[in-house]
């Protein structure tokens, strides 16, 4: 009579320890299954800026084997370094153009493929084939088009009246920034108007037709009910896409290769230069952590603004 209370006991004490082991289990579960992925973002993300921070406070040559420590040396040399401010402008330009222009036409293209007419959809596909197309082709496609003696863009102005003679733009200093900065919004325009019209589409339809019983016209409505609500995915938009613009590289390299007279040299140009031609690790990390420290306060800048704003949308 006796052994029956223990064993019941024991009983309820091997369901518990079982229980117990299970909800251990199943908390450390999730963090198993993201393990993978978390080394992998160590290994590809986190590693190489850590390793090129570190390389940035040593001068490091492959050309003449050195390698010392000389701390902030590489930084004090960017500073006074024209070149690099030279890069620096022409990536902070690039980026603040088509990112403007971008955002302008991506939205007037987001209003017409919103609305509904026959053959949207076959339209809507038919956008993105621009954003499609590898940046080297875009890059190759663009230098013949904008060549100097041969390029149909010349013989088009120059049929409309607009030119008197052959303009070489990317071969020109005036012009070639000019000319990369067409070829960008002509390719990426359309992923901007692919975020901004997702955007679109969340906005309550009932409020715009509300408005035109009211008598509200196309531009009022747009400029009262769409874009307020629209600001934010348009902050968020525009902050992928000023990142994604100031790290500009495959353009410039194969259009231009930062000429004519380093008149299109970027950062990213500029720092594999750096690295890979002048073989200087030393110094090319430091160009490359001032491009990351750079694109680190951009973020910046666009997250209180989008955190700003949406607080004021909550409350």
């Amino acid at each position: 009579m006796t052994t029956l209370p223990s064993a019941g006991l024991t009983a309820g004490n091997r369901r518990s320890k079982r229980l117990t082991q299970r909800s251990r289990a199943e908390r450390w579960a999730p963090l198993l299954f993201l393990l993978p992925a978390v080394l992998t973002l160590i290994t590809v993300s986190v590693y190489p800026v850590l390793d090129g921070m570190r390389l940035s406070l040593r001068n490091t040559m492959l050309s003449t084997q050195e390698d010392d420590f000389v701390g902030l040396a590489n930084y004090v040399r960017l500073t006074g370094d024209p070149q690099f401010w030279s890069a620096w402008q022409h990536t902070m330009l690039f980026t603040a153009a088509s990112t403007l222009l971008e955002t302008v036409i991506g939205m007037a293209m987001a209003l017409v493929l919103y609305e509904t007419f026959k053959g949207r959809g076959w339209v809507r596909a038919a956008m993105l084939v621009p954003w499609a197309i590898p940046t080297v082709v875009t890059s190759k496609m663009f230098g013949w088009l904008f060549d100097g003696q041969h390029g149909v863009v010349n013989w088009l102005l120059r049929q409309a009246g607009l030119i008197d003679g052959y303009v070489n733009w990317y071969g020109d200093s005036q012009t070639a920034l000019l000319t990369i900065i067409i070829a960008d919004v002509w390719k990426t325009t359309s992923f901007m108007a692919l975020l901004l019209l997702a955007g679109l589409q969340t906005v309550p339809h009932s409020l715009v037709e509300a408005a035109r019983i009211d008598g509200a016209g196309s531009w009022q409505c747009f400029w009262s009910i769409r874009l307020p609500l629209l600001f934010t995915t348009l902050l968020i938009a525009g902050m992928f896409r000023a990142l994604d613009a100031f790290r500009i590289f495959d353009l410039v390299y194969v259009l231009t290769g930062g000429g004519p007279a380093d008149s299109t040299e970027v950062l990213s140009t500029l720092s594999y230069k750096v690295l890979f031609s002048g073989l200087d690790f030393g110094y090319g990390s430091a160009l490359s952590a001032a491009m990351f420290i750079t694109e680190a306060i951009i973020a910046l800048g666009f997250g209180l603004f989008i955190v700003r704003r949406m607080r004021r949308d909550n409350g």
